[in-house]
């Protein structure tokens, strides 16, 4: 199965990477976060993926075009150097078609942009390229091919520190002021699972998740995978810290291959 990431986006946020490269290539341990996304598809077999390119597009190209596992992997070097013997492999099963899907294009545009190589794929998978979780990918999977529905997606918490909730009455008085952790929102965690015929609700200019999306939601073909477990964007220098943490730690519960990536 298909899995499209959007990796055009520049990152403002990030603004000490983003000069350079596109978030998704923001590094986290050894890595960047579009790497760590894709092998988590690729930890449930799907591993054809459609990177949906824009800003800095060479620099995603040129990551993959000369990756060298041995940079970043164990490895038995013999034979004076010349044989090398990985004890597991990366990215050996992998398939990835890049498509220049421009500069500024909203994520609905960049969707439409590679629909045609979607032709052959009844059900695809979609993500954006800075966002990782542990959500049981193929039970999800499975309720959404059985539920006839044409997308669906994960809702998870926000992170605690996004914002507060704020209660005002009448007059302007502040009654409550409470984190996000404490209350029952909801928010679009991406992991898109989208029925091909998607493709055909596109109208000239119209956006995923603004245009596209609440028309199907009136017709009761949207569902939402509530996920409580890990759950983590990279949206901000505080968001690529605490990853960096993780890994530095070991804890990283977005690895479900067990994959050692620590820093240092």
């Amino acid at each position: 199965m298909r899995v499209v990431l959007f990796c055009g986006g520049q990152g403002l946020r990030l603004r000490e990477y983003s000069e350079s490269i596109p978030k998704p290539m923001v590094p986290v341990g050894y890595r960047p976060i579009l790497w760590h996304v894709m092998r988590y598809y690729a930890h449930f077999g799907h591993a054809d993926f459609v990177l949906c390119l824009g800003y800095r597009a060479e620099t995603i190209k040129d990551y993959f075009l000369h990756y060298t596992e041995t940079s970043s992997n164990d490895f038995v070097l013999s034979d004076g150097g010349r044989s090398i013997e990985l004890p597991r492999s990366d990215t050996r099963d992998w398939r990835l078609t890049f498509i220049d899907t421009g500069l500024d294009a909203s994520i609905g545009q960049r969707l439409r942009a590679v629909g045609q190589h979607l032709r052959d794929d009844d059900v695809f998978l979609a993500n954006y390229g800075d966002v990782l979780t542990d959500a049981p990918l193929d039970d999800l999977l499975e309720s959404f091919v059985q539920s006839g529905r044409m997308a669906a997606f994960l809702a998870v918490r926000p992170t605690p520190y996004t914002f507060h909730t704020v209660e005002v009455d009448r007059d302007g008085q502040v009654t409550a002021l409470r984190s996000v952790a404490g209350s029952d929102l909801w928010i679009n965690g991406g992991y898109f699972m989208f029925r091909r015929a998607i493709l055909d609700e596109f109208g000239p200019g119209d956006d995923l998740v603004s245009d596209v999306l609440p028309r199907l939601i009136e017709r009761r073909e949207v569902l939402a995978f509530r996920h409580e477990g890990f759950w983590a964007p990279m949206d901000t220098v505080r968001d690529r810290q605490a990853l960096d943490d993780r890994v530095a730690l070991g804890d990283t519960p977005w690895d479900l291959g067990g994959h050692s990536d620590r820093i240092g």
